[in-house]
Parts: C-alpha cells; sequence; structure tokens
C-alpha cells in the first residue's frame, strides 16, 4: 500500500465496531471465505469474500462507515487496497478480527451444520501429507521425505507471512463455496 492510502485505512476496536452496529451507523464486511462465513461471524455482517472481491458489491452510503473484518486482519487489510483503488475514501478494519470481537466478549452467529473451518481443513490435509511423506519416506524411499519436507517449509512461510497456498487452495472446493448451509 502507498503511504497515502494506508493513512486512510483506519482501525477500530471491538467495543467501536459493537456501539457502531448498535446505532445502525456500519456496514459491516466479512471478507473471509464463504466457508469461514458460514460456520461463524459478526451478526448483520455481509460477505464480500477477498478471492471473489468486488468493490461494486460494497455499498457507499454517506451515513455509514465501511468496516471490513476477516481472521487477523491480513485479508480485510487487502480488500481495503481494493476499495481505495475503486475511489473509497475511508475505510475501516476491525484490529484483530473475528478473534478480538470474541475475546471482547460479543456473541456471534454460529451455524453448527458448516463445513470444517479451513484452518482445521489445512491442519488435516499437511499433517496427513506429512505423515504418508514419512511413511512412504521410511519404508518404500527415503525420496518421499521430501514430500514432509515440502509441507513443512509451506507452513513455516504461512506461519510467517499469514498468507496459506493450501487455505486459499482448499478455499475454492465447492463444499466451501456456500455461504449458507
Amino acid at each position: 500500500m502507498t503511504t497515502s492510502r494506508l493513512n486512510r485505512l483506519q482501525t477500530i476496536d471491538a467495543q467501536t465496531l459493537k456501539t457502531l452496529i448498535e446505532q445502525q451507523a456500519v456496514t459491516l464486511i466479512d471478507v473471509r471465505e464463504p466457508a469461514e462465513y458460514a460456520g461463524e461471524h459478526i451478526p448483520g455482517a455481509t460477505l464480500v469474500s477477498l478471492s471473489k472481491f468486488d468493490p461494486h458489491k460494497v455499498p457507499q452510503d454517506e451515513d455509514t462507515q465501511v468496516v471490513l473484518y476477516c481472521r487477523s486482519g491480513n485479508r480485510s487489510t487487502i480488500a481495503a487496497q481494493k476499495l481505495f483503488d475503486a475511489g473509497f475514501a475511508k475505510v475501516t478494519h476491525l484490529d484483530g478480527g473475528i478473534g478480538a470481537w470474541k475475546e471482547a466478549g460479543y456473541s456471534t452467529k454460529i451455524n453448527k451444520s458448516a463445513p470444517v473451518s479451513l484452518i482445521r481443513q489445512v491442519q488435516i490435509v499437511a499433517g496427513s501429507l506429512v505423515l504418508i511423506g514419512t511413511l512412504l519416506g521410511v519404508f518404500v524411499s527415503s525420496w518421499f521425505l521430501l514430500l514432509s519436507s515440502f509441507v513443512g517449509a509451506g507452513l513455516i512461510f504461512a506461519g510467517i507471512t499469514d498468507t496459506c497456498a493450501l487455505r486459499m487452495l482448499l478455499a475454492k472446493l465447492p463444499y466451501n463455496q456456500r455461504s449458507h448451509v
């Protein structure tokens, strides 16, 4: 982000967001993926997932403040840049994402029949690949240990950058595209 655009991106804490929601002075946008939204979201939020983000789907209303949120703040910052590029003068995002909202003691809308969360899907797939690579490396060929190493390197990269290629891939699966289960 350029400095001038970064200066226009404002952060908001959970308490202030709660007040704005109660005053109906906010347009709350969840930029996570449909499966994440289906599993749990802040009541009143509208889903505009980052993978299919269209700034034209975000209403510009002089009377309400646009607030974006995701899990941690990384995706909402990227979405904010897209809004700035589309001509939005002011965009705000929830500091700490949905986790900060829950830590503040505010309720979320939970759907128990939603797909397993993307982070758990990543853990299951990555763990399975490491286990398979290790077992094949021990019993078939030591070359299969490269699979475990590759997955480990990917997890380290995901942890450092807060960008997970496996999560983005899993998000594209059909059962993760449903926002209302």
